[in-house]
Parts: structure tokens; sequence; C-alpha cells
């Protein structure tokens, strides 16, 4: 047994993993609060198949806004998180998304927009950035 306040390696990625759990979390809820402000409804958050997850998806009248979140601490050389959204996780989230729709198929006539959500985390206190995916999805 270990020392008192000494932690195994598994320890502390375990603290780790629960720590950027809970900043991705906050980072989804600051962007789906943003939304909502704007009049959009939930549909699902932190959906999973096989492929991926769908962070956020929210809809307005025959419209769905799919909402990829990135949240960083501070801007790297990812971008703010920007860089995170290559074209493996393009496909991987577009995988995703038609696993859903096959789930959800009363959705299939309304228009998609797709966009990543670049959340600044405490202590930066930028805005969130919004960055269109639609090109090229679907």
């Amino acid at each position: 047994m270990g020392s008192p306040g000494v932690y195994s390696k598994a320890q502390r990625r375990t603290v780790q993993r629960r720590s950027m759990a809970l900043q991705g979390a906050w980072a989804e809820q600051r962007a789906l609060g943003l939304l909502q402000q704007q009049g959009w409804q939930l549909v699902v958050r932190n959906w999973r198949c096989r492929w991926g997850e769908i962070d956020v998806l929210v809809e307005k009248p025959g419209r769905l806004l799919l909402v990829e979140v990135k949240g960083r601490r501070r801007c790297g050389p990812d971008g703010w998180g920007v860089g995170a959204v290559h074209r493996r996780k393009r496909n991987r989230l577009e995988q995703a998304w038609r696993c859903w729709l096959a789930d959800h198929p009363q959705w299939q006539g309304c228009s998609l927009q797709v966009v990543v959500a670049l959340v600044p985390l405490a202590p930066a206190l930028q805005p969130v950035r919004w960055i269109s995916l639609t090109a090229g999805f679907g």
C-alpha cells in the first residue's frame, strides 16, 4: 500500500479522465445554453453508437443542428480544438449521425446543419466560436 497522498499512475489517469469528462460536460452545457437562448430545443445529448458520439443535437421546426463540442483551457496548436476535428473525426461523426437517423426516421425530412462549438474553459473568458462543418457532410 502506498503512502497517503501518493497516487499510482492508474489512479492519476482515472482522476484525469474524470476531470476531462467534467470539463467536456461543462463545455457542452455552455454551448447548449447559448443555443437554447436562440430558441433551439434539445433533441439528444451524448448519444453513442459503435462509430462515435453526437455531443448535442438541437432542433427548430424543420431544422436540425448537430453540434460537436470542443472545450479547451487555452489556445494551443489545435486552435481551441478546431484541429481535433480532422477528417477521421468528421467521418466518425457522419457515421454516428447516419446511425442516429436510422434509429429516428421521423427526422429524415429536416434540413441538417453541422457545427463545431469551440468552447474556452475557465480561466479563459473568450466567447464560444462556431465553425460550420455542413459543407461536405452527408
